[in-house]
């Protein structure tokens, strides 16, 4: 019964979860229902995977501990698939401190790399790197390997480093193909689309450009002034000014970078900034006080001077006014964009990795049900929200966090 197995686990392995259930299926040991949930979850059943991998941990015996922590680091992948961000990390910790112990290096290097996914989800990118370090890709099998360098170009693109990205997607894609799991192939060929999608878009001078990542790179180190409309900041090389709480004043800078070097009527701003239609005199009074307001913010990077008709921006060193925006314009950007991998979300996971409030993401979902462009299934806790990949979107690679020097 041994080798049986032994068999299934091969099979797993390979990415032939139906060649592991045709030895293992009518079996209810410990090992079979462990390999039984791991090959409900390589076929998407979540629930039912779960619900097999917590019958076999209860099954292993107290003594049986590498067995029982590959149960839990098993579920945490489950709960990271399914996007069950809040599923309790201390968890996966134990799991990865026991298999170490235990001298089970391969499984322990796997509870690692899935900790150092869903840091990079909710964007603890320093957290991220530091899990990262401590995990030795050499003595790797090829399908960990491939894991291993997507984590490494993960964090490479959020950091704005698409040169060193570029080097962990290849070691990927060849320790991808050594494996030869059509699954861990896909995901690397999704990592490096997203290298060759559109990842922002650059406005100047009333024309508009889309950029890749590694121009969005290359933007970091212009001598132009850019308003960055990803991070609501105003930045000139290493001098950044973040607006991210003063939403008036950053909608006011945009909306001067987008017309320099002409000016912008009173009208257009109070539009712009405050929604008003009609530019009446307590609009022009709270205009005035706004802009004398990021005047102020601005002083060290540019001016702002009155013209006739209303106001334009002046730079005091720069020579050019940029702004890198979405590449999309939607007042939900950042709820589509995380759904853009395709992966069912459910609220909580979305409000955790937005760093944001639960009811806040529902009250975002629901125009986005209405108008077609998300869809949800289940009900009540088991509610899942997703969406085909939209295109323009890099999923998060510029959501969760701050640019350098940001």
């Amino acid at each position: 019964m041994d080798s049986l197995i032994t068999a299934a686990a091969l099979a797993l392995a390979t990415g032939d979860p139906l060649g592991a259930l045709d030895r293992v299926a009518l079996r209810e040991d410990a090992p079979a229902l462990a390999l039984r949930g791991i090959a409900m979850a390589q076929l998407g059943d979540f629930d039912r995977a779960k619900l097999l991998l917590r019958r076999a941990a209860r099954a292993f015996s107290p003594k049986e501990a590498v067995a029982r922590a590959r149960c839990v680091v098993a579920e945490a992948e489950i709960a990271l698939v399914s996007r069950d961000l809040g599923w309790p990390a201390k968890a996966l910790d134990a799991a990865r401190t026991a298999l170490e112990k235990h001298g089970d290096r391969l499984n322990a290097a796997h509870a690692g790399h899935l900790k150092v996914r869903r840091l990079l989800l909710i964007g603890r990118l320093d957290e991220a790197e530091h899990v990262l370090a401590g995990l030795d890709p050499a003595p790797l099998p090829p399908a960990a390997r491939a894991a291993h360098e997507l984590a490494v170009a993960g964090i490479a693109m959020r950091r704005l480093r698409t040169r060193p990205a570029r080097a962990a997607l290849e070691w990927a894609r060849h320790a991808a193909r050594k494996a030869g799991i059509p699954g861990v192939i896909a995901e690397v060929d999704s990592a490096w689309l997203a290298l060759e999608t559109p990842a922002a878009r650059l406005i100047a001078q009333g024309r508009e450009q889309p950029l890749l990542l590694e121009e969005v790179e290359a933007l970091q180190g212009s001598p132009a002034l850019v308003v960055d409309a990803f991070r609501y900041a105003v930045r000139v090389g290493r001098t950044t000014i973040s607006l991210a709480s003063r939403p008036v004043l950053f909608a006011l800078a945009r909306t001067l970078a987008e017309a320099w070097p002409g000016d912008v009527s009173r009208g257009e701003l109070v539009a712009r900034a405050f929604g008003g239609k009609h530019a009446d005199e307590s609009h022009r009074a709270r205009l005035r006080v706004e802009i004398g307001r990021l005047r102020a913010e601005l002083r060290a990077l540019a001016g702002i001077s009155a013209t006739r008709h209303g106001f334009t921006l002046a730079p005091r060193q720069a020579h050019a006014v940029m702004v890198l925006a979405r590449p999309i314009e939607e007042r939900h950007a950042a709820v589509l964009a995380l759904l853009a991998d395709g992966e069912a979300w459910s609220s909580s996971a979305l409000a955790l990795a937005l760093g944001t409030g639960q009811r806040s993401v529902q009250r975002a979902l629901e125009p986005l049900a209405e108008a077609g462009k998300v869809q949800s299934f289940g009900h009540g806790r088991a509610r899942r929200w997703m969406t085909p990949p939209v295109a323009g979107f890099t999923t998060t690679l510029l959501l969760p966090a701050p640019l350098p020097n940001g």
